[in-house]
């Protein structure tokens, strides 16, 4: 049971929605009520709790039941497995420590493993994708010759802390994979809901039913749109098999899939690869567990996790909440969510009843939404508008390098047509070369007539330079600069034109 040092679960333990396996197997031809059901109801367990809970059937269930006795009878067998825990993952090749193992191993990987692909495919139609757009993620089914697969069995027994005198404290996990199934012989996990409220969640299940969690590679290809679950044990003192269904090393994990079904992709998820993306989230537990002295804190800063566009946005569009309606039991809700509320008549996080006629608007929840939302135009205008600067400028070099001819000291020349065509961005000078500021209507006066320097090239013609007098520097374009040499020669000219020429071009005579 959990020490009196960590909270309590939540009094009032959420009733978790209860799915058969067999109603969300795959299959050809059209959907069934029993599918649909099935879905909607797994995914709003999700939505409200967290967390779900899978009914096996007979068969599955009598192979887990097998799988936790002999993981008891292997632990009890071997004194040197003082953790407790094997690692089993199909298609690898056994050291000489693995010799040894928990009987029924490869049954559980595929009972556990068809259940979780199940789950996967269910949450992808939930939210309008096919079925098997994830598949390319997954390792192939059967694997490989000589291919080790990427998910992972758990198998832990520690019946060493019932003898210590202490249970666990508990701290909060979150899963890296897509689905997390667990399958134990005694209640011992919480998991916190969208509230921050913990809960025993696995308080009434066994060997024949599963605890489903969502971990954190399925709400990056999801886009947030289904938020990874956070847990924790507090009771080690049981036979369990986690199963975490895992990417492949080299999948890349994009939010492609979701754009294309017309929800709301925030710039944060990036695609990644997931060998990269695992390896980010080991670093990130480390500096995690570095300041385990402070539990609060660490506590903290991982219930904080989700990010605040994933918050400010409807779980269902992705659209942000910029109509955003308060119910009466305090729950806010927009978009696609706020209508499926209204026809329900019921709010999906509490359960609470909803009388349309008492909806208001939350104005708050507005205006942050709103301003998240321009701060996500603005910097997606400025990253096109960055990425259209660069190309622009790469095609011009690259017109001249095709159009123009070459000198033999390297220098580009412009026959009269490229000049025209490419007289929009020039570079008539060099990094180092001394200019005269000649300015232009928006040149601040204080720069007009001061000699300064070229210190950097930038886009579209324009210069950083620094002045020689004062070290200021400015940002300004070609026109508004003149070489100092060309202009000293101007002014020769101009004042004394016949004492010029006749300095530079003496008679014979």
């Amino acid at each position: 049971m959990a020490s009196s040092s960590s909270p309590s679960p939540s009094a009032a333990t959420p009733r978790l929605a209860r799915v058969r396996l067999h109603d969300l197997a795959p299959y050809d031809g059209a959907t069934t009520p029993a599918y649909s059901r099935a879905v909607h109801a797994l995914s709003s367990s999700l939505s409200r709790h967290s967390a779900a809970l899978l009914d096996l059937p007979a068969a599955h269930a009598a192979i887990l039941r097998c799988a936790l006795q002999s993981a008891r009878a292997f632990f009890r067998a071997n004194p040197r497995q003082a953790q407790g825990l094997y690692l089993y993952r199909a298609g690898r090749t056994p050291d000489d420590d693995d010799l040894l193992s928990p009987a029924c191993m490869d049954d559980a990987f595929r009972c556990l493993g068809e259940a979780a692909r199940a789950a996967l495919s269910a949450i992808a139609r939930y939210l309008r994708l096919r079925t098997n757009v994830f598949d390319h993620l997954l390792d192939d089914t059967p694997l490989p010759v000589n291919e080790a697969s990427s998910s992972e069995l758990l198998v832990s027994y520690s019946h060493e802390q019932l003898q210590s005198g202490h249970a666990p404290t508990g701290c909060p996990q979150v899963d890296r994979g897509f689905i997390m199934l667990v399958a134990s012989d005694h209640p011992g996990i919480e998991v916190c809901d969208p509230n921050g409220q913990w809960y025993l969640a696995d308080g009434v299940s066994g060997p024949g039913n599963l605890l489903l969690l969502t971990g954190r590679a399925l709400s990056h290809v999801t886009a947030g749109l289904r938020p990874n679950s956070h847990y924790r044990i507090t009771n080690e003192n049981r036979a369990s098999l986690t199963f975490r269904l895992m990417p492949h090393a080299n999948a890349i994990l994009e939010c492609s899939p979701i754009s294309a079904a017309g929800h709301c992709v925030p710039q944060i998820y990036q695609p990644i690869s997931a060998s990269q993306f695992m390896d980010d989230l080991c670093a990130e537990e480390r500096a995690v567990s570095n300041h385990s002295e402070a539990p609060s804190e660490s506590h903290a800063n991982f219930l904080s996790e989700p990010s605040l566009r994933s918050v400010l946005s409807d779980s269902l569009s992705g659209a942000f909440l910029e109509d955003a309606m308060v119910l009466l039991c305090g729950h806010s809700f927009g978009g696609l969510m706020l209508k499926k509320v209204i026809e329900m008549a019921r709010c999906t996080i509490c359960n609470g009843e909803v009388d349309p006629a008492t909806l208001f608007p939350n104005l708050a929840l507005r205006a942050v939404a709103t301003v998240v939302k321009m701060e996500d135009d603005r910097r997606l205008y400025h990253n096109a508008a960055l990425r259209k600067r660069r190309k622009e400028v790469t095609e011009h070099m690259d017109g001249l390098k095709r159009t123009g001819g070459s000198k033999d000291n390297g220098e580009l020349v412009l026959d009269g047509e490229n000049s025209t065509a490419l007289r929009g961005v020039q570079y008539p000078f060099v990094v180092g070369e001394r200019v005269l500021i000649v300015g232009n209507r928006r040149t601040p006066d204080k720069f007009v007539g001061k000699e300064a320097v070229i210190t950097s090239q930038c886009l579209n013609g324009w210069y950083l330079v620094k002045t020689v007098d004062s070290g200021e520097s400015i940002r300004l374009q070609y026109r508004s600069l003149k070489k100092v040499m060309e202009l000293q020669l101007q002014s020769e000219m101009r004042l004394q034109p016949l004492t010029f020429l006749q300095s530079k071009y003496p008679s014979s005579s």
